[in-house]
């Protein structure tokens, strides 16, 4: 399933919404840095009806058409099911680990939830968090990066991810 296909289901999740609004709550979920036109919604939920996952219906307001999604059952059900799986690179990228974490709650087992958020944890306790690498593809630390910020980005990035790691513990209940 597609990262904008989750976003679409994870919406839908909260309410029966137009293209527009889901195009513009995805914008909000990624930030300014990505935008997402009719030609990426659309498809994306013409394959979501086609699959079942979620029902269209056409809707006329102050002479204007709008296409309402609804997301069904099965829909519900396939959200839930990537979301308790994720793993990878959905839960290595930060913009990918946004989505799951926004939608996390829609998965009803708290033992599911918590099994995603450890898969987090393991993953930033052990640092293989990094933001630079050399060319040899190995990560470069604080200390040998030069440019001022590029420093400032790795500083943002670890002071980040050790927040993370504090919220994580505090919701799995791990003591240090």
């Amino acid at each position: 399933m597609s990262l904008i296909e989750m976003m679409i289901l994870g919406f839908l999740s909260e309410k029966t919404m137009c293209g527009y609004e889901l195009r513009k709550k995805m914008e909000q979920l990624q930030g300014d840095m990505r935008k997402f036109s009719d030609g990426a919604i659309y498809p994306a939920t013409g394959r979501l009806v086609k699959a079942g996952l979620i029902s269209e219906k056409t809707d006329v307001r102050d002479g204007r058409q709008r296409h309402l999604f609804t997301l069904e059952p099965a829909g519900r059900e396939r959200l839930v099911e990537e979301i308790k799986n994720a793993g990878g690179f959905i839960i290595t990228d930060f913009n990918r680990w946004r989505v799951v974490l926004t939608f996390l709650s829609v998965v009803p087992d708290k033992a599911d939830r918590d099994a995603v958020l450890r898969r987090r944890y393991d993953l930033l306790s052990r640092g293989d968090v990094h933001f630079f690498y050399c060319d040899a593809g190995n990560p470069l630390s604080i200390d040998h990066i030069d440019d001022p910020y590029r420093k400032g980005l790795i500083t943002v990035h670890d002071a980040q991810v050790a927040a993370e790691i504090s919220w994580l513990r505090s919701m799995l209940d791990i003591e240090i």
